[in-house]
């Protein structure tokens, strides 16, 4: 199923998965206590500020895709809401996190998404995460993408694909060094200053060091 979840979507999914796994006593969750989970400015990029409204709406639209919904059997007077991801996905317990930290956090390095995951599953190695990531962009359609690799930086970032797919801009290097180059100008130039100044105090000690040898000639 190829989806294309809006940005409140999203972090509404995010939340509910997240909540599943780490609160489960207070799971699920009255639409007051949603919008709390999505506003939380711990672990979320970017933090939000989404109304009753809003985080009502994106109910609306999860629920047309099948991936949440009012839970059924709730004693409570007040309506409560689940994630039915698991319904549609199946997913495994490292994969539902991976997920989950993506919806919440957006794209990550295997490293990042390692130590976010700590709370809802822990991965042993670097490898489990990259093989877990591997079976996400392999699904038909894919759920996961590896995005390109930026200048300076060292590991590729994942991102899901629940919203569509994701197109990074890539920097051209001669940009890159352009602003290498017109950022690090002045400390460069000071560098250089600086050589050349204690080239000219060596080459003066070298000077007075014959001068005093001589006289023992």
């Amino acid at each position: 199923m190829e989806l294309k979840l809006t940005e409140t979507e999203v972090r509404v999914l995010g939340a509910l998965l997240e909540k599943d796994s780490t609160t489960p006593e207070y799971y699920p969750l009255s639409l007051n206590a949603l919008v709390n989970a999505c506003n939380q400015k711990s672990n979320r990029d970017p933090v939000m500020q989404l109304d009753e409204t809003a985080v009502r709406d994106a109910l609306g639209g999860l629920q047309e895709n099948r991936l949440a919904g009012p839970a059924g059997g709730a004693d409570s007077r007040v309506t409560k809401y689940e994630h039915r991801a698991q319904e549609v996905f199946n997913f495994t317990r490292g994969e539902n996190a991976l997920i989950c930290v993506l919806l919440l956090r957006g794209p990550q390095t295997p490293g990042e998404l390692r130590g976010r995951c700590e709370r809802m599953h822990r991965f042993e190695t670097l490898d489990d995460v990259q093989a877990s990531l591997q079976k996400l962009m392999l699904r038909e359609p894919p759920l996961v993408k590896v995005l390109p690799r930026q200048p300076g930086t060292k590991e590729s970032r994942y991102a899901h694909l629940l919203a569509g797919d994701v197109v990074v801009a890539e920097v051209p290097l001669t940009a890159v060094a352009a602003s290498h180059t017109s950022g690090d100008g002045g400390r460069l130039a000071q560098l250089e200053e600086e050589v050349g100044a204690l080239r000219s105090e060596v080459a003066a000690l070298k000077d007075e060091w014959e001068r005093f040898r001589r006289q023992f000639e």
